[in-house]
């Protein structure tokens, strides 16, 4: 790279980061939200330890929550030695985690494949894009910023290791691949994601630059240089799959049939979310009692379509294909064929995942480009700065979403249908605010969608039991609901058999 080379990539990075810390200043007014900030932050005493030798310990020993990222809680004791776990300085530190991501992919692509400019725009859709507000503008989702850091951070180390092999390079590569399955365990897919880039752009599996075909012995040679990272996914899928025993949703309730048929219609989803970010929520309900069979057949043609299209061009633009099955493949731990709470999909899932899909667009415009004159490129240079602004504009109005848990869950509800979840947590947040009489309404909305929703009866009967308001309580309504959610603890809850107490009383 020459000098002039390198002081654009600088300058390019210098905008990146100014536009991140523009359209995401609003962040540091937010609150915490009810939503997993509480299990992970603010209610979570064990942070108070801070960085000591106790709270290093419960760093890499605790499965609190289901999730083991070390990485992650080190990062939120961090938090409390530096600010005592504020709001604004957990979201500040979110913020600049997503700039940093966005340097690190234009570093990562450009030494991968030489190509600037294609690899600048990639970098600035990744960090303008709204499908990323859900991980910046949350707190409890740091871990996605931090698996993304060490994701890209990856890249960026094995591009230099495939240029100039040696134990030392290779070891860095490892250990910043433990880091991101430390802070989040969706990077198991990475080492796979780094055969795509050895076929395009580095050419390292073929017979020859420009070749489709797959010369074995290199292929060979690739995955076994590969072996620590595969061996490192192995004991992240295990101690995944054994933390998130008790969250995964068993097949009798939820058949492979249903699951498949969510997984097309949720990669239809994001795609088109990633084509036109509208809509966009907290939480989508899991369509447990089936899909439309229009929508699954919709989705399937497609994916169908753009998979054919990306194997017909695998010759003259793998591009295409290595960014389709990027975005397809890195998905896979989260498409739902093991589902692990009751969402249909979530934006902060493709956070890592649409990088291919701009990889598969910015370097098919950049051919279409290639040999065109000066007014093209103008042209091409316009249309790419007017996305991009339209982009930071939408996430602007996104990120308002996000302020409190109130405004967040109320336009879940006006986004989304049937969703108790998005009832449920705003009927919390409106109980924290006074306004107990819309809460119960939620909560009851909530219960007429799910009957069995973990904690929401006991919830509304301590409401009706105890609500100062004589408009909201109803004793008879409480004791009926407290003894349900009894009989459903077997008695082992105390907080429930609180809330029977209450109810008794309260009659």
């Amino acid at each position: 790279m020459t000098r002039g080379d390198d002081r654009t990539v600088w300058l390019l990075i210098a905008a990146l980061v100014g536009a991140v810390a523009a359209v995401y200043a609003p962040v540091l007014d937010h609150a915490f939200l009810n939503y997993d900030d509480d299990l992970y932050i603010t209610r979570n005493p064990s942070l108070q330890q801070g960085l000591s030798v106790e709270g290093v310990r419960w760093a890499f020993t605790s499965v609190f929550g289901a999730n083991w990222f070390p990485v992650t809680r080190l990062s939120f004791l961090a938090d409390f030695e530096l600010h005592g776990l504020s709001a604004p300085g957990v979201h500040a530190a979110n913020l600049v985690l997503h700039g940093t991501n966005a340097a690190l992919l234009l570093l990562a692509l450009r030494a991968l494949t030489g190509a600037l400019w294609p690899s600048a725009f990639v970098a600035a859709v990744f960090a303008l894009h709204p499908l990323a507000v859900e991980s910046v503008a949350w707190a409890a989702e740091r871990k996605g910023l931090l698996c993304g850091l060490f994701w890209t951070l990856t890249l960026l180390l094995y591009a230099g290791r495939s240029e100039r092999p040696g134990l030392a390079r290779g070891a860095a590569v490892a250990a910043a691949f433990a880091l991101a399955l430390m802070s989040k365990p969706v990077a198991i897919t990475l080492p796979l994601v780094l055969l795509l880039l050895d076929f395009w752009p580095r050419a390292r599996l073929g017979a020859g630059a420009g070749s489709a075909l797959l010369v074995p012995d290199r292929l060979g040679r690739a995955i076994a240089e590969k072996a620590p990272l595969f061996a490192l996914v192995l004991v992240s899928a295990v101690v995944t799959l054994h933390t998130q025993e008790v969250a995964k949703v068993s097949m009798e309730r939820l058949p492979m049939a249903d699951r498949l048929a969510n997984a097309g219609v949720a990669y239809a989803a994001y795609l088109k979310a990633w084509l036109w970010p509208a809509d966009l929520a907290v939480f989508y309900p899991h369509p447990e009692g089936g899909l439309p069979g229009g929508r699954i057949a919709g989705a399937a043609g497609v994916l169908g379509a753009l998979s054919l299209g990306a194997a017909l061009g695998l010759r003259r633009r793998p591009y295409l294909a290595v960014g389709w099955l990027w975005f397809l493949g890195t998905l896979v731990p989260m498409i739902g064929l093991v589902q692990v709470g009751s969402q249909a999909r979530a934006d902060r899932y493709a956070y890592l995942s649409c990088i291919g899909l701009g990889i598969a667009v910015a370097w098919l415009a950049a051919e279409l480009l290639h040999g065109r004159g000066a007014a093209a490129r103008r042209a091409a240079a316009t249309a790419a700065l007017v996305v991009l602004a339209a982009l930071a504009l939408a996430s602007r109005a996104q990120l308002g979403v996000w302020r409190d848990s109130i405004h967040l869950f109320e336009h879940a509800l006006a986004v989304t249908e049937a969703n108790p979840v998005a009832h449920a947590q705003l009927g919390q947040a409106l109980v924290t605010a006074g306004r107990s009489g819309e809460a119960a309404a939620h909560y009851r909305a909530a219960l007429a969608l799910r009957p069995a929703y973990p904690g929401l009866a006991n919830n509304l009967a301590w409401l009706l039991a105890t609500d100062p308001d004589p408009a909201v309580r109803d004793p008879e309504e409480s004791l009926v609901l407290a003894r349900a959610a009894a009989r459903r603890a077997a008695g082992r809850d105390p907080a429930v058999l609180d809330t029977l107490a209450a109810a008794y009383a309260a009659t």
